[in-house]
């Protein structure tokens, strides 16, 4: 009975900040933290990301651009992610961002970023799902090409099957939302399982590993460019691994006592992110065969080759590809889930066309269902992209990485 009348006051608690920032609470509060941190980490997810677009990072710099810009980046994200959460804990509120901005930004200044804020908030986290269900799609058509060589990977068929995977991530947003808590604390288990899995894996299995050299040292450019814009190229993997870690902040009213455990889900996302994502890159680095065969894997991912590589099994190859594959769903569940929130909340505050249609909460289920829908169409239409050109995948990770990167510089300037 104690524990009942303390999340009852918790909520009201959660509750009467809201309406002191000016909103009414229609979400349904049932994350907790594990849930949070599962949520958020799922998203984060720093050496699925990492390992999901291998072939940027492989082509311009190679493993030592790789490792060591990750080093860099994951001390400038606990330094952002620290200022994030310390603002979490004192404006719970879905707009995340753009709502602190305009809070904190001065008077004459603050409507205006506080949009422009918005819109590059909107736009990463909307590319990053798109880009999050072609990295799924590429997954399972790769290992599809490894099991049946004869098969050849068409774009349409990337494209097809990113959107049946974002299709999924819709009817669990709208049909399952009472399940996304539980869903989050059994990916997190799932996550750092799968890690220790194939980094013991393909350790214990390759038997032709790369000196230390070729890991620390020598640089790999594959790109035609020359050096020093190579290296910022490969700077973009390890931007986009540590991307979304600010998910929490855009659930904060479906948490219980979101004020206290969102900050602590941002850290600590932040932080598994950082260790796990470190040593990945490294044990996939040495155990990297060829480079010019993995950057060119008729698979379309060089993690499978690698995987195939270093077991020399394709069952063994697919069974680890498999693991991240189940990751990557995951993860479609929550981006869609982050990006509708977000859609909501903007739309709340007449920052969309038709928003007064986009801030609708479904009354029985307490979800944004038109909000959903409108994520699910924008990530739909970036998927499209890839119909027509081969450099679609790099420009939606671009769009992703540099849209999230930019509302942080415009937050921080706030």
């Amino acid at each position: 009975m104690a524990t009942e009348k303390q999340v009852f006051a918790d909520e009201t608690k959660e509750d009467a900040i809201l309406e002191k920032l000016g909103y009414q609470q229609e979400l349904k509060r049932s994350f907790g933290l594990l849930g949070m941190i599962g949520f958020s980490f799922s998203i984060v997810t720093s050496w699925t990301a990492l390992g999901g677009v291998l072939i940027v990072g492989v082509e311009s710099g190679g493993p030592p651009v790789m490792i060591y810009s990750w080093i860099g980046v994951s001390i400038v994200t606990l330094a952002v992610a620290y200022s994030m959460a310390e603002i979490c804990s004192a404006y719970p509120v879905a707009g995340g961002q753009y709502s602190w901005v305009a809070v904190l930004a001065p008077p004459k200044m603050a409507r205006g970023l506080s949009y422009v804020t918005g819109w590059f908030m909107l736009t990463g986290i909307l590319a990053m799902g798109a880009t999050n269900n072609f990295i799924g799609a590429n997954f399972i058509l790769g290992q599809a090409n490894l099991a049946f060589p004869s098969y050849v990977i068409q774009r349409w068929h990337t494209v097809l099957l990113s959107y049946l995977i974002a299709f999924m991530a819709t009817a669990v947003n709208i049909y399952g939302t009472h399940l996304l808590d539980r869903i989050s604390k059994g990916i997190l288990i799932w996550n750092i399982a799968s890690f220790v899995v194939i980094v013991i894996v393909i350790l214990a299995t390759n038997d032709h590993k790369q000196p230390a050299s070729f890991v620390f040292h020598d640089f790999q450019n594959f790109t035609g460019f020359g050096t020093v814009f190579t290296a910022i190229l490969g700077l973009l993997q390890s931007a986009f691994g540590m991307c979304c870690y600010d998910a929490p902040a855009h659930m904060t009213e479906e948490m219980k006592n979101a004020s206290r455990e969102a900050p602590k889900a941002i850290i600590m996302s932040v932080y598994i992110g950082a260790i796990t994502g470190f040593i990945f890159l490294i044990s996939v680095c040495f155990c990297i065969g060829d480079i010019t065969a993995t950057a060119q894997s008729t698979t379309g991912v060089p993690l499978i080759q690698i995987f195939y590589d270093s077991t020399g099994s394709v069952v063994g190859a697919c069974f680890l590809a498999s693991l991240v594959t189940v990751i990557g769903l995951v993860c479609a569940n929550a981006l869609l889930a982050e990006g509708s929130r977000s859609l909501y909340a903007f739309a709340r505050d007449k920052g969309l066309p038709f928003s007064s249609l986009f801030a609708q909460v479904e009354p029985k289920r307490q979800v944004p269902v038109y909000a959903i829908l409108l994520a699910l169409a924008v990530q739909m239409a970036l998927n499209s992209i890839y119909f027509g050109t081969l450099t679609g995948f790099n420009t939606v990770i671009a769009i992703a990485t540099e849209g999230f990167c930019e509302f942080l510089h415009l937050f921080q300037i706030a």
